[in-house]
């Protein structure tokens, strides 16, 4: 007898290996696209919360849910493009994606620490040299910024690292020449 999570872990297995969308990622250059793509419309959403949380602004509340569902296609490309490296579950994995998710989350946390190491060190020089003083205003804006990056970027990362795949008229064509 299957359970739940057994079920719902075939379910994203499936959607995360279909071959339908594969056009859309099989080249570097493509999962490149995308992912400056998807940074934009995440760098976008982010700004339109802010603004209507912030600024109480009605207009901006459109404008996030106008930018959900690019982000919700981007972010399924990103995801299918990388097999569902993140978000199934460790038994879901074979050995080599579960060594390439670690190493995906290593280049991720590096990136973020680098991302908070040149923000305070970007404010702490403001604030001593510049005589700079920041108010609690900024805050939350940055807090949510950084909050953010640390989730979206072992994403980013493991699509940019994943390979392009060997066409199967290239393995016809060495099969035929290693049969001769």
């Amino acid at each position: 007898m299957t359970t739940a999570a057994t079920r719902h872990d075939r379910r994203m297995y499936t959607i995360m290996n279909r071959r339908e969308a594969r056009a859309l990622s099989s080249t570097a250059a493509r999962r490149r696209l995308v992912v400056g793509a998807h940074m934009a419309l995440t760098l976008a959403m982010g700004a339109a919360w802010l603004g209507a949380v912030h600024l109480v602004s009605v207009w901006c509340a459109y404008a996030l849910f106008a930018l959900l569902v690019p982000w919700c296609l981007a972010m399924g490309v990103i995801n299918g493009s990388t097999r569902g490296l993140l978000q199934l579950r460790g038994h879901m994995l074979d050995e080599r994606q579960f060594v390439e998710r670690d190493r995906v989350r290593s280049i991720a946390h590096r990136i973020t620490l680098g991302v908070l190491f040149t923000g305070a060190a970007g404010t702490g020089l403001a604030a001593w040299l510049g005589e700079v003083r920041f108010d609690g205003g900024l805050l939350f804006p940055v807090l949510f910024a950084l909050l953010i990056t640390h989730w979206m970027t072992p994403s980013w990362v493991a699509c940019l690292r994943v390979q392009d795949e060997v066409p199967d008229e290239v393995f016809d064509e060495l099969d035929t020449v290693g049969g001769n």
